[in-house]
């Protein structure tokens, strides 16, 4: 589905129904609960989850949180250009419900999902620590998406603030909303 969403440029009707048939088939195949992720479909994804009688999480929900609570000045590191707007759309969204209105500021690094894509995850990391100094000013900095998270160790590396990846938040989260915090352990 990325592919469709480079495609078209924007988040569709037919992608946001496609996404939504992927949740109820989980939740009919018997999952506890849904995480989807692709930063790219948030939109879609939190009309699923209306929908749905299970939680469903959108990739990055979660370490907004972590990044919200860390300042004001967040930096966002990202690789796939389509997602940029939309996912800092819904960050400052959900801050801004909070009663937080941070600044975003942007480094997108496509040359390194091209990497990625190519099977080379060293140049992927390489590209977006080589890159990531951009946001050094910053109190936090998200990566922006799951595929990014190869990353967050040569990126951690290069900046003094928090460095903070969807995926280890995602799970966290999910895992508390299932209560299952204990059962992890």
């Amino acid at each position: 589905m990325p592919g469709d969403l480079e495609r078209d440029g924007h988040l569709t009707g037919a992608m946001s129904e496609r996404i939504r048939r992927l949740a109820e088939h989980a939740v009919h195949a018997g999952a506890q609960g849904v995480l989807f992720t692709c930063s790219a479909f948030g939109e879609a994804i939190a009309s699923a989850a209306c929908a749905m009688v299970v939680p469903v999480m959108r990739p990055e929900e979660a370490m907004f949180q972590a990044a919200m609570r860390s300042g004001q000045r967040i930096g966002l590191l990202a690789t796939f250009e389509p997602a940029v707007a939309p996912m800092t759309r819904d960050f400052l969204a959900e801050a801004a419900a909070c009663g937080l209105y941070p600044s975003v500021d942007v480094v997108c690094v496509p040359a390194a999902i091209t990497a990625a894509r190519a099977g080379d995850v060293a140049t992927h990391n390489r590209l977006l620590a080589e890159a990531a100094p951009r946001l050094a000013h910053c109190d936090a900095v998200m990566l922006a998406h799951f595929s990014t998270s190869t990353a967050l160790e040569d990126v951690k590396a290069v900046l003094n603030c928090p460095v903070f990846s969807s995926p280890d938040a995602a799970v966290d989260a999910m895992r508390s909303r299932l209560h299952l915090a204990d059962a992890a352990t």
